[in-house]
């Protein structure tokens, strides 16, 4: 298909999706020769706090190589074979896959007008006739713009010159967002370089310009799509012009080189276009950088026409653009700060039925000086059939300044702002000389609108010398002025002496100065006292930067109203908004209005209540609370939670309330605490005790109550009467005993326990009983060990002395491989030498160890671990698969290399689901990734290799079994992934949606 416009591209062909469903980072495919990537937001908010909810690209349906195609889009168009465009992403930033598309046609096999659907080839549903859609093309070339606020200076110079250099070629006009309700937004978005094709309509849409895109011809490019263009390559004659060489395409990505039937799109008569920014370059998704994916023909000299380039509009790009857009045959756009123009065969007449345009866009800041040198029109009543008219703006539609015929030289006309608008028409057979004008931009004057843009003259391109230009800005009387600067760059000296630009509270010239700036840092907000502000810009006769790029508003002091903005205690007047505070000894609750007494602090009550912050609501981000309690001597402090509910599981890594006794962050920790499992009563050693309180800046719950008592230590005299420990709690005391040992019925002496483990954690120590004193006699233990899904347990033995028999029959230990000692037996050990570590193949193992009645030795102490990786069997209920062993925890580690297995019967294949995806993002997964593999080890067919935020759908194997190989280097680390494996039959899975 042709660069062809949106308008008379009515419909592709039928994509007939094998999705999982829309997901929140939708993928975009890049090509190697545009240098696309990337970075993240949702929503975009402006300068001054207004929030835009945009249509984001990187939300869209499916993708074409950068073009974003919505469900609107996929209702219309037609494709000749089965491709699931969501699986192509070769360059997202948080999903950055090789994936084989699974039902590529192979060997110039035809699946024209079939799609799979449940494993059966289907004839299309949707064989419908080409319509031109005029709603895509922007109504009078106008297109609104707002660029987001994470941008530079420079970057956002960069896209004004890309769109004037549109401006400058056809009679497309971009201009600055005011009450429009269709505009588009340019934004930081993670999926990299990405716009739809022409007007979406009902609201904002957004033009993705991520990492390495803010590169002007790229950015040239991405407006071709806002202004109706689909890619060159892909118009349906293409073939007669260029050879696509699929062996040297990126697996997966094929799709990108799919043409358009010739029913679905009008070139608009244009021939194919070798030099269009619109065209890829000739090793676009290749497999090598010298490896050719579009081969150009040789031209009639037996030369291969370049193609890809990225630096200007093509003759082609031009004359289509104006086709689309039905510019007038004659006029331009005017963007020196000086200039004339005629009308056609000036001064030898005017031919009839003529119309031109001419559209004068200079600095905002700058007015436009407009006088006639000449006037010989046909003269009629109204100037009704030949005549001119200038208009005070962007477009036909902006107000009317005169309209003129006959040979009266109309007198000067000055447009308000940066942009006029004069339209010669002609209908009469009348031959006069025509006219003839010269404009002239002039900076400075009176402004008085509410809000607007100033600029220094010619941004963003260098400021000219010796210029002075007074700006008197004047809103609405009851504000204030509010200016803000985008970009900034003036000549650098000490005591700005040369070039600069001087800001005054006031109209006057002495008017009190609120600063004098010049070099390369932008200066601060600026806020009037009252509703004037002055500006004035001076250049010198020498060096010349890109200048300044400002905005200017009505500013309103929020907290001057009687309600003080809303907030309980202090309001603080920001530009274009405000925010509360509060008094010392307070901080802001949840809602950022009302106060709340600060968390942690000294208590020396006997008895109390501390809480986080905003319970029993959820606690805030990033917070750090330490409350250190103080009992009188000879007393401990008990603390019993009421309520508890913080993030994590068991490593506490996130969010976690750590108790201590001492008043040190060095002190005796008792225990560090997370989850939802309220923790026991802790009792603190000492009379004091510290608690200390953290969030991260991500997940809040909803917190912990806890009451503390301060009681006199019963345990400090006799030990409390108790056998082995004494443990003092509020008002009373307890008696604990020994691992291997429980609490008489008196509840002071001990006795010998039940000895059954069962152990969940991924890392711990076991031991005999009665460790490190010799084990009793006839004594049964056992362990049964869960490791996380996908992982094995380790045991490693730190000291080890049983009984010593040949064949260990008196006193052993035994490891099986699963949960019951019916599983296979690992190994049965006694003696004194230290055994090998022991490794199960999945993620259970169960250990017993017997004593006789006879010899009894010291006995063992040994450590579990857990180590990834293992052979699973995939079955048809589903099982669970997990990065590493602190999943939901912890981050994965780094130095991170694991293999795991998965097989089924016969005649089924595998069945993947990403359930949570987080890994390490590189271009290339490079760094971390996991591989998949449809066979028993690397050298079988790759399914792909995925980093960032994963596959967006479900992984499937034809085969019986599948490889998964998971590498970690050693810096960044994520949170990792939880999979679901099971057993499906291939046939009747691999083309169905998930």
């Amino acid at each position: 298909m042709d660069r062809a416009p949106l308008a008379l591209a009515a419909k592709m062909r039928w994509i007939t999706l094998v999705l999982a469903g829309l997901s929140f980072w939708s993928t975009v495919t890049v090509s190697n020769s545009f240098d696309y990537e990337e970075p993240e937001f949702d929503y975009y908010e402006e300068d001054r706090g207004e929030t835009i909810e945009y249509k984001d690209p990187c939300k869209a349906a499916v993708f074409w190589g950068d073009i974003a195609l919505d469900e609107e889009d996929l209702s219309m168009f037609q494709i000749d074979r089965t491709i699931d465009l969501t699986q192509h992403t070769n360059m997202h930033p948080h999903s950055r896959q090789d994936f084989l598309p699974q039902n590529e046609s192979k060997g110039g096999t035809s699946a024209k007008s079939q799609t799979w659907k449940a494993g059966k080839v289907v004839k299309s549903r949707f064989p419908r006739a080409a319509t031109s859609r005029a709603e895509r093309i922007w109504p009078g070339g106008v297109i609104p713009y707002v660029i987001g606020g994470n941008f530079t200076g420079s970057q956002r110079a960069m896209f004004k010159q890309a769109m004037r250099h549109w401006e400058k070629q056809t009679c497309v006009t971009f201009i600055e967002k005011t009450d429009e309700e269709s505009y588009i937004v340019f934004t930081y978005r993670p999926c990299g370089c990405c716009s739809y094709v022409g007007r979406r309509g009902n609201g904002p849409q957004a033009i993705s310009i991520g990492k390495n895109c803010d590169k002007f011809g790229i950015v040239v490019h991405e407006l071709g799509h806002v202004i109706g263009f689909w890619h060159e390559h892909t118009r349906p004659d293409r073939d007669d012009h260029v050879t696509i060489i699929r062996d040297n395409i990126q697996p997966g990505q094929e799709y990108n080189f799919l043409k358009m039937e010739p029913g679905e799109v009008n070139s608009l008569g244009e021939p194919y276009d070798f030099d269009s920014i619109m065209h890829y370059a000739r090793n676009t998704f290749s497999r090598g950088m010298f490896l050719d994916t579009i081969l150009p023909s040789r031209d009639e000299n037996g030369v291969r026409p370049a193609i890809g380039q990225r630096t200007r509009l093509s003759k082609g790009d031009i004359a289509q653009a104006r086709k689309l857009y039905r510019c007038p045959a004659c006029g331009e756009t005017l963007q020196e700060s000086t200039g004339n123009f005629s009308s056609p065969g000036y001064p030898n007449g005017y031919p009839s039925y003529t119309h031109c345009v001419w559209r004068i866009s200079v600095t905002p800041g700058e007015k436009i000086v407009l006088n006639f040198t000449t006037m010989d029109l046909y003269k009629s009543s109204l100037c009704w059939y030949d005549y001119i008219e200038v208009r005070d703006g962007y477009w036909r539609k902006a107000p009317l300044l005169g309209r003129f015929c006959g040979d009266k030289i109309p007198g000067v006309l000055i447009s308000a702002d940066s942009r006029m608008w004069i339209e010669f028409r002609s209908s009469s057979n009348w031959v006069g000389k025509g006219f003839a004008a010269v404009y002239e931009a002039i900076c400075g004057g009176d402004i008085t609108k509410d809000s607007g843009q100033i600029q220094s003259p010619n941004y963003p391109d260098d400021y000219r010398p010796s210029k002075e230009c007074v700006w008197r800005i004047a809103v609405s009387e009851g504000y204030n002025v509010g200016l803000s600067f985008q970009a900034f760059e003036i000549e650098r000296h000490d005591s700005c002496a040369y070039d600069y630009l001087e800001v005054r509270d006031g109209p006057l010239e002495t008017s009190p100065l609120i600063g004098r700036f010049c070099g390369y840092d932008k200066p601060e907000d600026v806020r009037s006292t009252s509703h004037i502000l002055r500006m004035k810009f001076v250049s010198d006769g020498t060096v010349n930067k890109a200048g300044f790029a400002a905005n200017y508003f009505k500013e309103e002091d929020e907290c001057a109203k009687p309600d003080n903005g809303g907030c309980e205690q202090r309001c603080v007047n920001t530009l274009g908004s405000f925010k509360c505070a509060c008094d010392p000894g307070y901080e802001l609750a949840p809602d950022k209005k009302s106060c709340e007494a600060a968390c942690g602090g000294l208590l020396s009550k006997l008895n109390g209540t501390i809480s986080t912050p905003g319970w029993p609501k959820e606690y805030p981000p990033n917070k750090n609370c330490v409350w250190q309690v103080v009992a009188p001597n000879q007393y401990r402090i008990s603390m019993q939670f009421e309520a508890f509910e913080l993030e994590g599981n068991e490593v506490c890594k996130y969010d976690y309330v750590e108790v201590r006794s001492g008043l040190s962050s060095d002190s005796k920790l008792h225990g560090k605490y997370c989850g939802t499992e309220v923790p026991e009563v802790i009792t603190s050693q000492y009379n004091n005790m510290r608690i200390e309180f953290k969030s991260d800046n991500t997940v809040s719950k909803k917190g912990f109550k806890a009451h503390f008592f301060s009681d006199k230590d019963e345990c400090s005299k006799d030990n409390g009467g108790c056998q082995h420990e004494c443990v003092n709690t509020v008002g009373s005391y307890v008696c604990q005993c020994r691992h291997g040992f429980v609490l008489h019925e008196n509840k002071h002496d001990c006795k010998e326990a039940e000895c059954e483990h069962k152990i969940h954690s991924p890392s711990g120590t076991l031991s005999s009983p009665n460790w490190p004193d010799k084990y009793p006699s006839r004594k049964e233990c056992t362990w049964d060990i869960t490791a996380m899904p996908g992982h094995r347990v380790k045991i490693t033995f730190n000291e080890f002395e049983i009984e010593q028999h040949q064949e260990c029959a008196y006193d052993h230990l035994e490891a099986f491989d699963g949960d019951s000692d019916t599983a296979a037996i690992l190994s049965r050990l006694c003696g004194s030498k230290t055994p090998e570590p022991l490794v199960s193949t999945g993620n259970k193992m169960y250990l017993r160890f017997i004593s006789d009645a006879s010899v009894q030795r010291k006995g063992f102490q040994a450590t579990h671990t857990t180590e990834c990786g293992g052979r699973l069997k995939a079955e048809v209920h589903q099982k669970n698969l997990y990065s590493h062993a602190q999943f939901g925890d912890n981050n994965y580690p780094g130095h991170t290399d694991c293999e795991w297995l998965l097989t089924t019967e016969q005649g089924y294949g595998i069945e993947l689901t990403f359930i949570i995806f987080e890994v390490e993002e590189e271009a290339d997964c490079g760094y971390d990734y996991i591989e998949l593999y449809n066979g028993y080890d690397a050298n079988s067919h790759r399914l792909g290799r995925f980093c960032g935020s994963g596959p967006r759908e479900g992984i499937y194997s034809p085969g019986d079994t599948m490889l998964i190989r998971f590498h970690s280097d050693d810096t960044i680390s994520k949170k990792g992934f939880h999979i679901r494996y099971t057993s499906t039959k291939f046939q009747e899975s691999l083309h169905v949606r998930k």
